[in-house]
């Protein structure tokens, strides 16, 4: 069954990120780290696909990831191509992006967030062999990435890629999300996990203060810092996160929005981008600046708006790519399934025993002795169970 608190946790991190992409604030960063809580959840859900469908479930979260993308290609390719990129074999990783697809100059500004796609592509590629790693040791596992990208920071790897700065910086938010899924946090008293926090987000709070980047103390430009203190955030907003969140669903409006923003995420993200791209030149012509609360706050609306649009438009593509019925607003009432009544008893010296036992598994019925039992019929309502992974 799904767990709405994290429902919850991913629907305000796309909604942190789509906000900080409009306002460039560096303390949003601070305080959702907002990437690394997108890839410990997905980790979690990535560990339970493997439990349920082993290796298989490799090709199936691939082919829930890449349709959007390609609709995304469909529109965006074209377009760059008639505005001078250069029509080569690279083309191609717009089909499968394990590195950079190729942009053209306005297209490397719209379509920047497919970095998020290529890491989670190459984190899924190797979610089996790191978590049969991870379950037989689970603390050098885990503790691999940050060391890797200590390294690259120190300068020991001088000629490190992107791709693998980038599995040092958020590979081990994903591998906290298989220690989320096997309860290994959940089991760690108080005493051990807050403290650990505390540390690690002391020594990533000393790392930004000490090591600020162009935008200051945004993350996005201290990789170092940025992971310690995403982990500390894991470790306290996911190591104690409770195992239901009902409040979540009484209100319709915030159970409809959280629905929406996790059936849709991928939508949000790779196109909002462009949205903020395409409207940022808008803020001069009408005389605000870029840090007017004004016109900030209407950028914002006009994003999301522009947003909900193309999501109707194409959002239902990412229901196609899970294999759920296609919807242009996810979260809808489905019709009722009708109650099958049983047959009316017969009478007359034929008649079955009226004293009837409740089978609570296996066949349809069973005799015991010379009296039927035979189960009661459930009514749809009940034991309803969501297993499908966002």
């Amino acid at each position: 069954m799904r767990n709405r608190y994290l429902d919850l946790l991913r629907a305000l991190a796309i909604a942190r990120v789509v906000v900080y992409h409009v306002t460039g604030l560096a303390a949003l960063t601070l305080i959702f780290p907002a990437m690394s809580i997108m890839f410990a959840l997905a980790g979690s859900l990535m560990a339970a696909s493997l439990d349920r469908s082993g290796v298989r479930a490799v090709p199936r979260r691939l082919r829930r990831l890449l349709p959007s993308l390609w609709v995304v290609a469909a529109v965006f390719v074209p377009a760059m191509l008639l505005t001078g990129l250069a029509f080569g074999p690279r083309v191609l990783l717009w089909l499968f992006p394990v590195a950079d697809p190729p942009a053209n100059h306005w297209g490397a500004l719209a379509l920047s967030p497919i970095w998020y796609l290529r890491d989670y592509l190459w984190f899924v590629l190797v979610s089996p062999l790191a978590l049969w790693l991870f379950r037989r040791a689970p603390l050098p596992t885990l503790l691999a990435p940050y060391a890797l990208l200590v390294a690259i920071e120190l300068g020991m790897l001088p000629t490190a890629s992107v791709a693998l700065r980038h599995f040092g910086l958020y590979f081990g938010a994903w591998l906290l999300g298989f220690a989320h899924h096997d309860g290994l946090l959940r089991r760690l008293a108080d005493r051990v996990l807050v403290p650990t926090a505390l540390a690690v987000g002391t020594a990533g709070g000393a790392w930004i203060l000490t090591h600020p980047g162009p935008r200051g103390y945004d993350l996005n430009d201290i990789p170092l810092g940025n992971a310690l203190w995403s982990a500390a955030f894991i470790l306290l907003v996911i190591g104690r996160a409770p195992t239901a969140a009902a409040w979540v669903d009484r209100s319709p409006a915030l159970g409809r929005l959280v629905t929406v923003l996790n059936r849709r995420a991928l939508t949000v993200y790779l196109w909002h981008m462009s949205f903020v791209v395409a409207l940022t030149p808008m803020v001069g012509l009408v005389g605000w600046s870029d840090r007017d609360p004004i016109g900030l706050a209407v950028r914002v609306l006009l994003v999301f708006l522009l947003v909900g649009v193309v999501t109707l438009l194409v959002g239902w593509v990412e229901d196609v790519a899970a294999r759920r019925r296609p919807e242009l607003i996810p979260g809808g009432r489905r019709p009722a399934t009708p109650v099958r009544r049983p047959a009316a008893a017969p009478t007359g010296p034929a008649a079955a025993p009226t004293r009837a036992a409740v089978a609570p598994a296996g066949p349809a019925w069973a005799r015991t002795g010379a009296r039927a039992v035979v189960p009661v019929p459930r009514s749809p309502e009940a034991g309803t169970v969501d297993l499908s992974v966002g």
